[in-house]
């Protein structure tokens, strides 16, 4: 079954289906920290009107299967925008999974303690909210469900455009629980690192422990894959807060125009972080902490 189209809310392209192979050796208990599902029922799980895409059906089969072809044996699932606030598929996904995986929610600041509680059970582990997409809740709702979920140990994200951080700076420097921007700022990166956007994305990781998802190159870049303009971006987060930093797929890719291969951008790993040890720290021990994974042990270098 697929999700009817409108105007405002065209169809996206399907995800790539037989994926690159690795050009490293990806460590055991690797995560990919930011993927998707859209269930195959409509009418369960409707739609929001006011999205700004419709995804082709992504069940939890399908990303399971990418999880394992792309290495990675855990992996953390975002509540999709079209979904708006109705977070039941994710936690279902969630529930179905409970080693292997943790989740991202979408709630309204009235979410009851009760909801939050519920979510926490089934793998949630932080609140998204979205300014770049509709169905997601905005930041006017970000002091409120900060106060409602820094004693959970859970943690706020962010999608935005990194040229709103500056303006935002008063208001984020309070917060006082951790916080996560996705895409490594999602702003272009032919603005350069000398951007004030930039500036203040480094500086928040850097200086106020707040971390950001190495993903998204597609979305930021310009140029082709392997997207080369964005070593420097992803290089000089890598440097600044290699403590700080995730890996994520962003699997299925919607709203884009020409489709990534999820093998491809995991390899991006292998330049963008030539030393296995460091890669491991981002892929095992970044995500163990962020999303309350089990924790490992073992050499990174033979994990």
């Amino acid at each position: 079954m697929t999700y009817e189209a409108t105007a405002n809310a065209p169809h996206c392209l399907p995800p790539v289906h037989d994926i690159a192979p690795a050009t490293f050796d990806v460590p055991h208990f690797a995560c990919d920290a930011h993927a998707h599902v859209v269930s195959p029922d409509a009418t369960t799980y409707p739609v929001v009107p006011d999205r700004s895409y419709t995804p082709v059906p992504c069940p939890a089969e399908a990303y399971l299967a990418m999880l394992d072809a792309n290495g990675m044996e855990r992996g953390v699932l975002v509540q999709i925008s079209v979904y708006g606030t109705d977070n039941r598929y994710m936690l279902e996904v969630l529930r179905r999974n409970p080693a292997r995986l943790r989740g991202v929610g979408v709630v309204a600041p009235d979410v009851t303690d009760h909801e939050l509680a519920e979510m926490h059970d089934a793998g949630v582990r932080g609140l998204r909210l979205n300014v770049l997409y509709g169905g997601g809740i905005g930041l006017s709702a970000m002091e409120a469900l900060a106060a409602r979920i820094e004693d959970m140990g859970w943690h706020l994200q962010l999608l935005l455009d990194a040229r709103q951080l500056p303006e935002l700076m008063p208001r984020l420097q309070k917060l006082t629980l951790p916080v996560v921007v996705d895409h490594m700022g999602h702003m272009p990166v032919e603005m350069g690192t000398q951007h004030p956007g930039f500036q203040a994305l480094k500086h928040l990781l850097a200086e106020h422990g707040w971390w950001t998802k190495l993903s998204g190159a597609f979305r930021i870049s310009d140029e082709p894959a392997p997207y080369p303009n964005v070593t420097e971006w992803a290089q000089t987060l890598i440097e600044a807060a290699p403590d700080r930093l995730v890996w994520g797929s962003d699997w299925p890719h919607v709203a884009v125009r020409t489709m990534p291969d999820a093998g491809q951008l995991r390899n991006l790993l292998a330049k963008w972080i030539p030393d296995a040890t460091l890669r491991h720290k981002v892929l095992v021990s970044n995500p163990e902490r962020l999303y309350g994974f089990p924790a490992t042990s073992g050499s990174p270098l033979t994990s």
